[in-house]
């Protein structure tokens, strides 16, 4: 078999060939890395690759020649870059972390290590994930394999970048407002956004704490439903993580619920187009769909800027170039912070701290930060109402497919492209991403993809139906 056919197989097909011994997980890693060599140069999706993995993946080998038949066994992963992966180089695409090493396993990277899944390397982020393009990279943007002339989406765009370009079978990222199902929709590939505590979040870098969430992208709805099952479960590190016991049984009323009232702010006629087709082949396949209203689903793109910056500048708060990181010295200790943030911090990651501190700062607290709280609580129980009606909520993932490197320069034009990913990590519900078709910019088909959000615990209701997308 050749390594592009072994490069793209899906953690599913490679695993049963594995249990077979039809190839070895050897014949996996050297297939990623023929393409690593081949591409990443252009497409700048990892920071690094490891030196030990083909060590990695004759370990994993050995282990299911004595037996072991874990399905994640000699899967070769890549791992976004805010990460840790003890002994290796976890920067978060940042100059403040370029020389920092891990002194420890995040719990999931422990949980996928007792599965024998291999780690190829650590991919390339926006600066602590902190936009959604990749372009906010300390070293430089990613490059979207359908066409390098445009994103790969943002803050996971190296991970998605690396699997749509057969560079890894599967991958980490990160989601704090839409940062894996994104760059899946930008890349043509899928994402979740696992219910919030369902993934340990130890040993991820904090950006907002009360939104962020480990998840995976793979090719497959059956990939990431591996993958989220390896990695979830309680965790003493974690105060946040959730029981196995709080996860729903799957499909119950065969309802979708769509609001179309969201629908209207600015999504592109062809993106629409095919969103409208697949709720058509749904229904066919027995699916009611139901018009629902979310009113405060429209404000949620000004709650996310106002509670993701006030929990990041508290969370990098840490980064002051006297603990760990670059540090620079200057004539007072106000000096030294002020040096080694303002050459450590990329552009955007400074916005945001400034935005943060502004709206946490006395006299607007109560202004900004406490209404957003409360217009967050709103927006919960609107689509916890929702979903006790449907079984899921349906939109496009994002307006519009990949974007041109370069094209929105305005901040704000940027953080629209969140509009329909944000609601999820506000209200901690679990979201996938599926690819649905392709539209056609400047004679290159780009993929689009549909966002599926369920009640909390309900990602048995996102694999049933996301199958059932892949499948029409």
């Amino acid at each position: 078999m050749n390594n592009d056919i072994l490069a793209t197989l899906s953690i599913t097909d490679a695993t049963r060939k594995l249990a077979t011994k039809e190839i070895s997980s050897l014949d996996l890693v050297r297939a990623c890395r023929a393409n690593i060599e081949r591409r990443n140069a252009t497409l700048n999706a990892y920071l690094e690759v490891f030196d030990d993995v083909e060590a990695q993946a004759i370990a994993a080998d050995t282990r299911r020649a004595m037996g072991e038949k874990q399905k994640l066994l000699g899967i070769p992963l890549a791992v976004k870059d805010n990460i840790l992966i003890e002994g290796r180089r976890a920067s978060s695409a940042s100059k403040i972390l370029e020389d920092y090493i891990a002194p420890y396993d995040a719990t999931a990277i422990k949980k996928l290590k007792d599965a024998g899944a291999v780690f190829l390397g650590r991919t390339n982020m926006d600066e602590f994930a902190m936009g959604g393009s990749t372009e906010n990279s300390a070293y430089g943007p990613t490059k979207n394999p359908h066409d390098e002339s445009r994103v790969p989406g943002g803050s996971s765009g190296g991970s998605a970048a690396a699997l749509a370009s057969g560079m890894a079978l599967g991958a980490l990222g990160s989601d704090t407002g839409g940062s894996v199902r994104e760059p899946a929709s930008f890349c043509g590939v899928v994402g979740l956004k696992p219910t919030y505590g369902a993934i340990s979040r130890s040993g991820l870098m904090a950006m907002g704490s009360s939104l962020d969430q480990i998840g995976p992208l793979t090719r497959t709805v059956a990939d990431a439903k591996l993958l989220f099952e390896a990695m979830r479960g309680q965790d003493p590190l974690d105060s946040t993580s959730l029981d196995p016991s709080f996860y729903k049984e799957g499909l119950q009323r065969k309802k979708i619920g769509v609001p179309r009232h969201l629908l209207a702010r600015g999504v592109d006629a062809d993106v629409l187009k095919l969103f409208e087709e697949t709720l058509k082949r749904l229904q066919e396949k027995g699916y009611a769909l139901v018009d629902i209203e979310l009113p405060s689903a429209g404000l949620a793109l000004a709650i996310y800027y106002i509670l993701m910056p006030a929990e990041a500048s508290t969370n990098l708060a840490r980064f002051d170039g006297v603990r760990y990181g670059l540090s620079r010295r200057g004539e007072s200790l106000f000096d030294d912070y002020a040096c080694t943030r303002g050459e450590g911090f990329g552009p955007e990651v400074r916005r945001r701290i400034m935005l943060g501190t502004y709206v946490l700062s006395a006299g607007y607290y109560d202004a900004y930060y406490g209404k957003a709280t409360q217009a967050r609580r709103t927006l919960s129980r609107e689509c916890a109402a929702a979903l006790k009606e449907v079984d899921v909520i349906m939109t496009p993932t994002t307006p519009s497919p990949a974007f041109l490197i370069g094209e929105k320069s305005d901040p704000l034009s940027m953080y629209l492209t969140d509009i329909f990913t944000v609601t999820a990590n506000l209200t901690g519900n679990p979201a996938l991403a599926v690819p649905m078709g392709e539209v056609k910019r400047t004679k290159i088909n780009l993929p689009a993809s549909i966002q599926l959000t369920a009640a909390h615990g309900g990602e048995a209701t996102l694999f049933s139906i996301g199958r059932e997308i892949e499948a029409v």
